[in-house]
């Protein structure tokens, strides 16, 4: 099957059918090619209703997680927004497409030079900045962002994360134990932190200073 046919299959059987609204979303996400984003014997396998392995212990999400907290994060044209847990790029290039502004962090240096090679490859190298930290920590120097989102489960909502969202920002991440999660989306308030709602989901830890250890 080509690549652009199952994009559409992937967007209407797995995406619209359950319950992903957003516009928006739904074009990005039919826009931006994952079969560049996945590990070469998997190409196959890019559209599958699945997280699929890309070394080291991590995934690539699955592409319903992927809009459902770009959907949540509500991002629009001009925003600033931090991606932690970068991996392989995908879920930067989606909120590329959005029309923002993407800093994307990754811990493990090897991911974060396969997310830089995969972006220049989809064409999205303009748009995304990867960088090799902790992502539990954020990146202060780049700081306020008007979206951070998570793709990666923390034990509780990061707090230093949080404090790098501007005014009515909104933090969207998976906060729970390692096999019981929900998707949180965090509003920066003037009353301070307020959880607008959550969403049953499962990520693979997230790991670091405010995260799992290792």
């Amino acid at each position: 099957m080509l690549p652009e046919v199952a994009r559409r299959r992937m967007v209407e059987r797995q995406l619209r059918r359950r319950g992903v609204h957003d516009q928006r979303v739904l074009a990005a996400m039919e826009r931006v090619p994952r079969e560049q984003f996945v590990r070469d014997g998997d190409r196959e396998r890019a559209y599958d209703d699945d997280p699929l392995p890309i070394g080291f212990g991590q995934t690539i999400s699955q592409p319903l997680m992927v809009a459902l907290i770009c959907q949540e994060a509500a991002v629009h044209p001009g925003h600033r927004v931090l991606d932690v847990g970068a991996g392989s790029g995908y879920q930067a290039a989606v909120l590329a497409e959005l029309g923002a502004e993407i800093h994307a962090v990754e811990r493990i240096p090897e991911l974060a030079a396969f997310a830089r090679q995969n972006l220049e490859r989809a064409g999205y190298a303009d748009r995304v900045t990867v960088h090799v930290r902790d992502g539990t920590l954020g990146l202060p120097q780049h700081a306020p962002f008007d979206r951070i989102v998570v793709a990666a489960a923390a034990p509780r909502t990061p707090e230093t994360l949080y404090s790098q969202l501007v005014p009515n920002g909104r933090l969207v991440v998976p906060v729970g134990p390692r096999n019981d999660q929900r998707l949180e989306v965090i509003v920066a308030s003037p009353e301070g932190a307020a959880v607008a709602r959550t969403v049953p989901c499962r990520f693979v830890p997230l790991v670091g200073d405010e995260g799992f250890a290792a």
